[in-house]
């Protein structure tokens, strides 16, 4: 338990060290950040305790990780106090809101989408699934970038802003439901599903799939 409490008290102060570089004007929005080995050197952490704080900075929203290519700063301004509120949401809210953000944006995506959003989601997928089913982290942060490419492609920059600051919750539902129950081929299989319907432009069939997903 000490241990425990150790390694979050130690993340807790990188984060709010990597907090200050953001007040403080070092990092500037949009600026690729520091690699894991030169904050860990520069706050004198592990690697691993660098990790852990850049996915807090990414839940709450001020961060954005992409995959292969590093971290970036995406806003100075913390929008910590509205995570917090998604974050004691029930399960069942968590599923309402879900239903009225990312079905809908979904539904708007299949009228919207561009060639280049379809190739994006293929990628996104193709990632998915190498990961289905091996470490449950390296698939939740796939499954979180091909939702976000899926309502990002409804070309609503509010909408996509709301669903990044969702996400968190997102990601811990997931992440609850994949260690608790066995990993179902046929509930992965709807996110194929509802690319195609989305490629096909098929806005009904795209919601229709994507609740189901959700209740899934």
């Amino acid at each position: 338990m000490r241990s425990e409490l150790t390694k979050r008290s130690l993340v807790e102060l990188a984060v709010e060290r990597m907090r200050e570089c953001i007040v403080l004007g070092e990092w500037q929005v949009g600026q690729r950040l520091p690699t894991e080995p030169e904050l860990a050197l520069q706050l004198g952490i592990s690697r691993n305790t660098v990790r852990e704080a850049m996915r807090v900075l990414a839940f709450s929203g001020l961060v954005e990780i992409r995959q292969g290519d590093g971290s970036y700063l995406r806003t100075a301004q913390d929008p910590l106090q509205a995570v917090q509120a998604m974050s004691r949401c029930t399960a069942e809210q968590a599923r309402e809101t879900r239903h009225i953000l990312e079905a809908e944006a979904i539904g708007l995506a299949a009228l919207r989408r561009t060639d280049a959003d379809l190739q994006a989601l293929r990628d996104a997928l193709a990632a998915s699934a190498r990961h289905f089913h091996g470490d449950v982290d390296a698939y939740v942060a796939c499954d979180l970038a091909f939702h976000q490419r899926l309502v990002d492609a409804a070309h609503n920059p509010a909408l996509s802003e709301l669903y990044r600051y969702f996400s968190g919750v997102v990601a811990a539902a997931l992440q609850h439901n994949m260690a608790t129950m066995p990993r179902c081929q046929a509930t992965f299989d709807l996110h194929g599903q509802i690319l195609d319907a989305i490629e096909q432009r098929d806005a009904e069939r795209a919601k229709g799939l994507s609740r189901t997903l959700i209740e899934s």
